[in-house]
């Protein structure tokens, strides 16, 4: 269920499990104000709003996101608070707590430090797209809001592009 080799990007990572979801990280940068519109007041408390996306196979667990906290000095710190913000629609979304093991993470050479990892099922039978928000606050009081846009469909395989035509043979 866990991979316990896992190569780490930040903080709160997606990881690709091998031939079961895809995903992919973006950070977007907030909607500027409609003209005469009323908005209210960011401040550097405000949560940042990372953008995500994964794909799968229907009916099965697919790994949304993995959140830890790793200290400068390698060991682990609090893990971060976990919140639903906007349950999807077609699944469910379940948090199970595991281990991440790394090297050459940042200054660290290895490290295995405990951390939340978060999966998507969908109903059986569904195929299509479905959202997911989750609220990461981290210990230091920075927070993100991860808005996570799932494919899931057939078995998860992508499909082989189509081979290219060989050349005449002499």
């Amino acid at each position: 269920m866990f991979r316990r080799k896992n190569a780490l990007t930040g903080l709160a990572v997606l990881l690709v499990t091998a031939g079961a979801a895809r995903a992919a990280a973006q950070t977007t940068a907030p909607e500027p104000p409609k003209a005469g519109a009323a908005t209210p007041q960011q401040d550097a408390t405000s949560p940042k709003v990372v953008e995500r996306s994964a794909r799968g196979p229907t009916a099965r667990n697919i790994q949304v996101g993995l959140y830890l906290n790793v200290q400068p000095d390698c060991t682990s710190g609090t893990l971060p608070a976990l919140r639903l913000i906007a349950p999807p629609h077609n699944g469910t979304v379940s948090i199970k707590r595991g281990k991440a093991s790394a090297t050459n993470y940042k200054q660290c050479l290895a490290l295995e430090v405990p951390a939340f990892v978060a999966f998507y099922q969908s109903k059986p039978g569904f195929t299509g797209h479905d959202e997911v928000t989750i609220e990461v606050k981290y210990p230091a009081g920075r927070t993100e809001l991860q808005r996570i846009s799932i494919d899931v469909g057939g078995n998860g395989v992508v499909p082989a592009l189509p081979k290219a035509p060989q050349g005449q043979k002499i």
